[in-house]
């Protein structure tokens, strides 16, 4: 059901890759909800992935964009600029680490693919940020979602550098979110949502156990990607204008967990 909770906005989705991409789910709810928007993803990840079909559906431009590039960021935002005069929302759904694609642990990690994790993964929101600023591309009143995850602050062991990663997220978050907000009224804010079944998250070793595990811990069980959808669609709408520099846990009660019976019964079986 929809309710037109974006009616007139416009934006920028970062990191639809095909159907299982939460940044797709996203796309889908803003389109069902009145908004227009720019699809963009690195340009390999674009020719790999499904995105056309997706900006066919929502009738969205395709712009590439490696966040690693500042140029490509630059071009991004002046094509955003001149297609809508400014926007209302962007939602940053990047991540990926070479040292969990290699298979190293956390103790036996490879600087430069630290440094690539960190940069493609949190340091690129700070500069999507900064670039939006300077450009004073944005609405204000407008919303700025990262997606995280709750090992940023708890060891899920095998996540990796990429713990480290959703960290310097969510400081980005409250850093820029107080001047960002101070000076234009925008928000910026991180979802922590459940383990998701995306492509990305099904690269991370053990990601079954831990969903699982996850789910059984919840009392209202894991959050899946159209829930993750729903609640960035209320970030990115004006019922949520005091909203700013919070991490918010979408997880279906897990990060105030310690231990459920269903948990539990598995233990002791």
């Amino acid at each position: 059901m929809a309710y037109n909770l974006l009616k007139g906005k416009k934006g920028i989705i970062f990191g639809a890759l095909n159907s299982k991409s939460l940044a797709w789910k996203v796309a889908e709810k803003a389109y069902e909800e009145g908004a227009e928007f720019i699809l963009t993803n690195a340009p390999v990840a674009m020719r790999l992935g499904e995105v056309n079909e997706l900006a066919e559906k929502c009738n969205a431009e395709l712009v590439p964009a490696d966040v690693s590039k500042q140029e490509d960021i630059n071009h991004l935002f002046d094509v955003a600029v001149e297609k809508f005069g400014k926007i209302d929302f962007i939602l940053h759904s990047i991540g990926m680490s070479p040292n969990v694609r290699k298979g190293l642990e956390y103790d036996e990690l490879n600087y430069d693919f630290y440094n690539k994790t960190l940069d493609i993964s949190a340091i690129s929101f700070h500069k999507i940020i900064k670039t939006c600023k300077e450009k004073d591309a944005m609405n204000e009143w407008g919303s700025i979602v990262a997606l995280s995850y709750i090992a940023a602050q708890r060891i899920f062991y095998k996540y990796n550098d990429m713990a480290d990663a959703k960290a310097l997220l969510e400081s980005i978050t409250r850093s820029f979110g107080y001047i960002y907000g101070r000076d234009k009224n925008v928000r910026i804010n991180t979802i922590s949502q459940s383990p998701t079944m995306t492509t990305a998250g099904q690269g991370v070793k053990g990601i079954n156990t831990l969903f699982d595990f996850a789910d059984k811990i919840s009392p209202l069980g894991n959050a899946d990607a159209d829930d993750c959808a729903d609640y960035c669609i209320s970030l990115f709408s004006d019922l949520t204008r005091k909203v700013t520099m919070q991490n918010l846990y979408h997880d279906g009660g897990f990060s105030s967990m310690g231990m459920s019976q269903e948990a539990i019964d598995v233990f002791e079986s």
